[in-house]
């Protein structure tokens, strides 16, 4: 809606105030000299900017957090490089005799090597096609259902229109085709390093991983990974931070073969001959099935660490909104806005109705403190240095300034971080045209204002700027008096009440709690998705062995051993495997979330959270997790129990 400015003035309330003035220069002007001497006469708390550097003011809001979307995707793009190393282990494997006879034949390492390359190359060339259409479909269907912010309610009214990035779309065609060639590399390699001969023969596929054993990379990469979560942000995004989950997932992940080596090693032998085969199996090939378990390794530690973030931050958020609401109802005249406000005669209405004992009121307004940063909420209520620890979720102990002193304000964590305030110090904010200076009396957790927020006594902030005017309030009821009869009596005694927002806090904490489920759903999408790929990789791994051992299956069908008893020394293998790559995985997982909620999150958002580990969740995740990966085995190796491979045994006749 446009209106004249002389009449919203005088409608609003607002004579002689100005929010913005638009200035088009003359012809030939230096406009950085121009800001300059502008800026200098210009009172405080207002800046010169050229439009541009609004826009990208605003889009640092949502910067970390399609970040950190971009990255969870390549997380998943990581899982997908470990299931094409599976598939292609499963190829290779094979092809095992077949690549040792071509070598015989006169096949140099350079061209065998080129040759399985290029396989990875025309896989991740599919696949990649492949993905980048589903993802376009599936960004379409996302916005059309959920809208932009996925469902957070940022952007209601707002009809958003899919943009196609040319260049994003090759980067992430070539990334995929990329991924396809690293998890190819590492068989092809085996591949072109064994020996022909021996490769001839048969028993050799249980020798070709037995290089890998070694620890050193693995905890090389995990000690980088812990240099990495001690180093500061770069321009506000957790750089090093996201090193150090790669480092620390992927230093797990290489740790496998070797864990598995002496963990196979290390268990009894059950008493059932299908368990005592299948651990015997695992001990044999304990490294080969550690590289099967990569995938598997890889989804538990990021499912673990999502879950122990996610749960962590709805956890702390949920105490924060108790902590922060205690009224009985709340009330707001303007959300986000100048232009709703309860004045005194409003203010002496609310506080005088029937049932009514207390009322306290807020004053919300925007202030610039840097303009190269997003605008910070300055808030003005009813508190005093006495009261604050008592009301406020405090991260730090506080302070009473003394009589000399400058009054005291509250900072959140966004502010202490991107200004470096500590409790002490002393910080100058624009009110009425001129800075006051403030002393930071503490800080504290606040999930509600992502670019920071300022507290200061209400009794102050009308001293200095004479703005008695208040935008929300706490109503605290008299007992036996229910909040919808109030709410009746305040749209009866208020004029245009019916604009006013009322809200109990048991509705607003709902509300919150439901965005922020709806915020993180794609999350879960995304998490379910490297799972999935993890139990694929743990499939092509099973498959892989089963097509190797086609003769050893054969020849235990030879000796009376039953179809049952091979399904069942199969789902024994893929219970064992799956049970040590789900202990693994756990640690890394743990780690993982630890480094996401004091580091990544930290150094995104700015925000604290208290640990919370759902217990519950993460029980019945592995437990499906393990009764999956069983089914999974069972069904991958259903082809070991056919009639072919009893006469596979005839290949080595």
């Amino acid at each position: 809606a446009v209106m004249d400015i002389a009449a919203a003035q005088w409608r609003f309330r607002r004579l002689g105030k100005l929010t913005r003035i638009d200035l088009r220069l003359r012809p030939g002007i230096d406009v950085s000299a121009f800001q300059q001497r502008l800026q200098r006469v210009l009172p405080a708390g207002v800046y010169v900017q050229r439009p541009q550097s609004t826009v990208e003011s605003n889009l640092r809001l949502t910067r970390a957090y399609r970040t950190n979307l971009n990255v969870l995707a390549l997380v998943a793009l990581f899982t997908g490089t470990l299931l094409v190393f599976s598939t292609q282990s499963l190829s290779v494997l094979r092809r095992r005799p077949e690549l040792a006879l071509m070598r015989v034949l006169g096949v140099t390492r350079s061209r065998l090597l080129r040759m399985l390359a290029g396989e990875s190359v025309l896989v991740g060339t599919v696949g990649a096609l492949l993905g980048v259409l589903a993802g376009h479909l599936l960004a379409v269907a996302t916005v059309a259902t959920m809208g932009s912010d996925l469902g957070a309610g940022f952007f209601t009214g707002v009809k958003p229109q899919i943009q196609l990035d040319v260049i994003a779309l090759l980067a992430f065609f070539g990334a995929g085709i990329l991924a396809a060639l690293v998890g190819g590399l590492v068989p092809a390699l085996e591949a072109v390093r064994a020996q022909p001969a021996p490769a001839l023969k048969a028993g050799d596929e249980q020798l070709s991983y037995a290089r890998i054993q070694s620890p050193r990379l693995g905890l090389l990469l995990i000690a980088g990974g812990g240099i990495a979560t001690q180093l500061p942000a770069v321009d506000g995004l957790p750089l090093f931070g996201y090193g150090a989950v790669a480092l620390l997932l992927v230093g797990a992940v290489v740790l496998v073969p070797w864990v598995s080596v002496r963990v196979f090693a290390w268990l009894p032998l059950p008493r059932s001959v299908p368990g005592a085969l299948a651990l015997a199996q695992l001990r044999a090939a304990s490294a080969q099935t550690g590289i099967g378990l990569a995938a598997v390794v890889a989804a538990v530690g990021l499912m673990v660490s999502m879950a122990i973030m996610v749960a962590s931050f709805r956890d702390s958020l949920d105490t924060w909104l108790h902590r922060m609401l205690p009224a009985d109802l709340y009330l707001r005249a303007g959300a986000g806005s100048d232009s709703g406000f309860l004045d005194e005669s409003a203010q002496h209405a609310i506080a005088g109705l029937a049932g009514v004992r207390r009322v306290e009121f807020l004053r919300a307004q925007q202030v610039v403190l840097d303009p190269s940063l997003p605008r910070v909420t300055l808030l003005a209520r009813d508190l005093d240095a006495v009261r604050a620890e008592a009301v406020l979720p405090l991260v730090t102990p506080a302070i009473r300034p003394g009589p000399v002193d400058p009054p005291a304000v509250w900072i959140t964590e966004p502010v202490a971080d991107l200004y470096r305030l500590h409790p002490g110090a002393r910080v100058e904010v624009p009110l009425a045209g001129r800075n006051v200076a403030f002393t930071v009396a503490g800080t504290w957790r606040d999930y509600a204002r992502q670019s920071g927020a300022l507290l200061i006594d209400r009794a102050v902030y009308i001293q200095l700027t004479g703005d008695r005017l208040a935008t929300d309030a706490g109503l605290w009821l008299a007992p036996g008096v229910a909040s919808g009869d109030v709410e009746t009596e305040l749209r009866d005694a208020l004029a245009g009440a019916n604009r006013i927002e009322l809200s109990p806090p048991g509705e607003i904490r709902q509300l919150s709690l439901s965005i922020f489920d709806r915020t993180f759903a794609v999350t879960y999408v995304l998490e379910v998705c490297v799972i999935l790929i993890g139990l694929f990789g743990l499939s092509a791994a099973v498959a892989g062995q089963v097509a190797a051992r086609r003769r050893e299956f054969g020849m235990l069908r030879h000796i009376g051993m039953t179809r049952r008893q091979i399904g069942a020394m199969l789902a024994s293998e893929g219970l064992l495997s799956a049970a040590l790559g789900l202990c693994v995985g756990l640690i890394p997982g743990w780690l993982i979330g630890l480094i996401l909620i004091h580091v990544i999150n930290r150094q995104s958002f700015h925000w604290s959270m208290d640990l919370h580990i759902p217990w519950e969740m993460l029980a019945a995740l592995a437990l499906a997790l393990l009764l999956l990966a069983t089914l999974t085995a069972a069904l991958s190796g259903r082809h070991a129990m056919g009639t072919d491979v009893v006469r596979a045994v005839r290949e080595d006749w």
